[in-house]
């Protein structure tokens, strides 16, 4: 840019003096920089790939791997940018350490997604917290899904509803659909380890002993009788898969450990209080169904991280600071215990790095004492730490260890969706990302 400035100022010199024709000749001349300034531009910003974290993108296909374009309006951040959106598999930089040494992404209401077909007829008429499926989530690293279980129409089904009751306005699909995701992907991942925690209102007897076996899922199921209940660490991850104990499943439901062998969940887990209590600033209290988040009687620790009123605009503001300073008031509030579970809505907002960067710091500090967890080292002392990037950079190709390789994938409302000529490209507000076009509905958002 240095140089057109210098060409802009030599050409006024030459051509500001004169007649009329003269002056005509110097806006031309100036219309001329103006195209050569902005082909240099163009030539010298990034695409096709390259663009790295933060860097500006305009489409789908310049952010490069883990990544998608994407903006934050609500920090005042308009211009798409390059935004993380998949984990790193902390397991395989450091393996080997019992389960509850972990910390995981979950997401709330994971079946819950903007878009969702719908299956019941009439238009739905609830709230949404996520943006892509099941089976992306899991692609791009969540291993924990928050899944709300009703009696519907003789048949177990996802439901976002109230009082107990599934509607047809409120319903989503059969939980049946949603599992044998889970199915597929645990098949075609044999050392990755899944947790469901069922928001349960299922009353039918055997309903879910049921549906998790018609979807095949009994033969990862970690049996509840191998659960340590005094605070005990967990099995190590090696050894869970090992014995492919690789599905870890909870209910809100007490009675259903004695009758189904179902985890009560608040019998081996804390949890701080979910909606807008979980996210007050240096705040994190524990919820009244669970121990307090001190108790030292539970092994796991399910953090809670989403606001009553989900809105997906917000959450990118939701993922920045603010986040970072709730994680560590609730390590407090635990007794410097780290969270095993951070549960979120709309999980690849950000204005950056976003859950990802946190939980790579929450593992770093705990697998190995260092600032993320790319910079431990296997087989060397705690908090003997390699040189990294800063902790907010994302991993590029040349560094794809512990990476999954899933697409990123959003979708949005129909009010800010812009449609391209083809199938792909879409742009979403100005959020850009590579999926089918499809009806976009604009539904109120609540919690």
């Amino acid at each position: 840019m240095l140089s057109c400035f210098s060409e802009k100022h030599s050409m006024w010199s030459r051509h500001s003096t004169g007649g009329g024709g003269a002056n005509g000749y110097f806006i031309l001349v100036l219309c001329h920089l103006a195209v050569h300034c902005l082909l240099i531009i163009c030539s010298t910003a990034c695409s096709n790939g390259n663009c790295q974290l933060l860097d500006s993108c305009a489409s789908a296909t310049d952010c490069g791997p883990s990544l998608y374009c994407g903006n934050c309006p609500e920090l005042g951040k308009d211009q798409p940018f390059c935004i993380r959106g998949q984990a790193i598999e902390s397991t395989s930089i450091i393996s080997g350490l019992p389960f509850n040494k972990y910390s995981w992404l979950v997401t709330h209401n994971a079946f819950s997604m903007v878009n969702a077909p719908l299956l019941t007829g009439p238009q739905r008429i609830t709230f949404y917290n996520q943006e892509d499926t099941v089976t992306n989530q899991l692609r791009n690293g969540v291993r924990g899904l928050m899944l709300d279980m009703y009696d519907f129409e003789n048949d177990i089904w996802l439901c976002h509803s109230f009082r107990g009751q599934c509607y047809n306005f409120t319903a989503f699909q059969p939980a049946i659909n949603t599992l044998k995701e889970v199915e597929a992907f645990l098949s075609a991942n044999p050392t990755e380890i899944v947790t469901i925690i069922i928001e349960d209102y299922v009353h039918s007897p055997k309903g879910l002993t049921r549906v998790f076996a018609d979807a095949g899922l009994g033969k990862y199921w970690f049996p509840v009788s191998k659960m340590p209940r005094k605070g005990d660490d967990w099995p190590t991850v090696n050894d869970m898969v090992k014995k492919n104990y690789r599905l870890l499943v909870f209910t809100s439901d007490s009675s259903k450990e004695a009758a189904e062998g179902i985890a009560y969940q608040w019998r081996y887990m804390v949890e701080n209080e979910p909606g807008d209590p979980g996210v007050v600033p240096g705040s994190c209290s524990s919820r009244k169904e669970s121990k307090a988040l001190n108790s030292r009687s539970a092994s796991l620790f399910l953090m809670n991280y989403f606001p009553t009123v989900a809105v997906q605009d917000g959450a990118c503001k939701e993922h920045s600071t603010q986040f970072v300073d709730t994680v560590g008031a609730c390590y407090k509030a635990a007794g410097n215990m780290m969270p095993n579970y951070v549960a979120v809505n709309f999980y690849m907002r950000s204005d950056g790095g976003g859950v990802f960067d946190v939980l790579d710091q929450m593992n770093g500090r705990t697998l190995c004492g260092c600032p993320t967890v790319t910079a431990c080292q296997a087989g060397v002392h705690f908090g003997v730490c390699k040189n990294t990037t800063a902790a907010n950079a994302a991993p590029t190709a040349t560094n794809t260890a512990g990476m999954f390789s899933g697409s990123v994938q959003l979708t949005g409302h129909a009010s800010a969706i812009h449609f391209s000529s083809t199938n792909y490209g879409v742009g979403i507000g100005t959020v850009y990302t590579r999926i089918p076009l499809r009806h976009v509905r604009d539904d109120e958002h609540s919690a």
